[in-house]
């Protein structure tokens, strides 16, 4: 039988060094999250959400801890794989949003959501990536570049940007922080039918109380730790 677990982490620890004081950004997580779940991380400031969600996405190596995508380990006993492993996991298994969007001011709409397919392309990406951009309702836009948009597409231009090269998990930190009320809540719609429609397993950082209660599971930290 396949296994269900999309990552499992165990025992997470993050410490950062400030003179002789230990800061424990995360400190002992332990948490599975299953394929095509859709999970949501709130807390105060501070509370650890960006650390967890960077360490679970492979952008960030924990302190201590194990930690496993699928049936791959990542990180154990202080190893963890070599950076060109790493970028392969990040460039096939993973979709990243940003609260910043970064969309690059002198690309078009259309070239911004190819680039992650720079140095991983197969073949029919740009129908694709077309394709995104009709389903997120901005195909017209395409050849706009990104000072044409207002925030909402950016974000949607965003989303096309991580989803362009099929990934398995989607990682959204605060993707609707620098959003009014109305384009919250059509980029809530949008993950929200990602995860239904499309079985995209998301895991999501978020301020946002009725974008974060649309998720499966809500998980609150607080100082580095899970609120049970």
């Amino acid at each position: 039988m396949e296994n269900q677990i999309a990552i499992k982490a165990q025992h997470l620890k993050k410490i950062y060094r400030r003179g002789i004081e230990e800061i424990y950004a995360v400190n002992d997580i332990s948490l599975d999250i299953q394929k095509g779940e859709y999970v949501s991380f709130i807390g105060p400031s501070g509370s650890g959400k960006t650390t967890l969600i960077n360490i679970l996405g492979c952008l960030d190596n924990p302190s201590s801890g194990k930690l496993s995508i699928g049936d791959k380990e990542i990180f154990s006993e202080g190893k963890t794989l070599s950076e060109k492993d790493l970028t392969k996991i990040r460039r096939e298994l993973f979709g990243y949003i940003f609260q910043k969007f970064y969309l690059i001011p002198t690309l078009t709409v259309l070239e911004n959501v190819l680039l992650p397919s720079t140095f991983y392309k197969k073949d029919g990406t740009e129908n694709h990536a077309s394709e995104l951009l009709n389903m997120l309702g901005i195909d017209k836009r395409k050849n706009h570049l990104p000072g044409q948009l207002s925030g909402g597409e950016m974000q949607r231009v965003a989303i096309a940007r991580a989803l362009v090269n099929y990934p398995q998990i989607l990682l959204a930190d605060e993707p609707t922080g620098n959003l009014d009320s109305s384009r919250s809540h059509e980029i809530s719609e949008i993950l929200k039918d990602l995860n239904q429609h499309k079985e995209l397993t998301i895991i999501l950082v978020t301020h946002n109380m009725e974008l974060a209660r649309t998720a499966d599971r809500v998980v609150e930290l607080r100082d580095g730790v899970v609120k049970l």
